[in-house]
């Protein structure tokens, strides 16, 4: 609970762990680029000689993959989605979902330790995680989206 009740320094911590894990991934690419195969994207591998002349301007290229974020990553969702479409059709209706701080689950939490919402990311992020499932499951399930869109027809 310690590092629980210390408000700013457990945002830091969550940073501090987050960039630990993405520096060992972009540890993983860099000593396994053999097994990523990259050496499969040509166009990326070619380098033109002469804008190369002092030595100290040349470094060891690393293709990070697409599923680690970037502008390929999201090509690869585009294409994906456009993929989907062109099977199922297109969507007629596009829902969000955000998280109320002020939620009855949230706020008997931090009533209880005198703390503000953004001193407990771990609280909001489960029970955001809870509703968000429960809202999935209402309408795939329970496909209660099938009867109000019927009941508007």
């Amino acid at each position: 609970m310690t590092i629980l009740r210390s408000r700013r320094l457990v945002q830091q911590f969550v940073v501090d762990g987050y960039t630990m894990i993405e520096s060992e991934r972009l540890s993983f690419i860099r000593n396994n680029q053999s097994k990523l195969r990259v050496d499969k994207y040509n166009n990326l591998c070619q380098q033109s000689k002469e804008s190369q002349t002092d030595a100290s301007e040349k470094g060891k290229r690393f293709v990070l993959p697409s599923s680690f974020g970037g502008k390929r990553f999201m090509d690869q969702l585009y294409f994906d989605e456009m993929t989907i479409c062109g099977y199922v059709g297109f969507p007629y209706l596009f829902a969000t979902f955000t998280c109320n701080p002020k939620w009855p689950e949230i706020s008997r939490i931090l009533k209880t330790s005198k703390l503000s919402p953004s001193d407990w990311p771990n609280i909001i992020a489960r029970v955001f995680r809870i509703k968000f499932d429960e809202l999935l499951s209402d309408l795939t399930k329970k496909q209660i989206l099938d009867r109000v869109i019927a009941c508007k027809y």
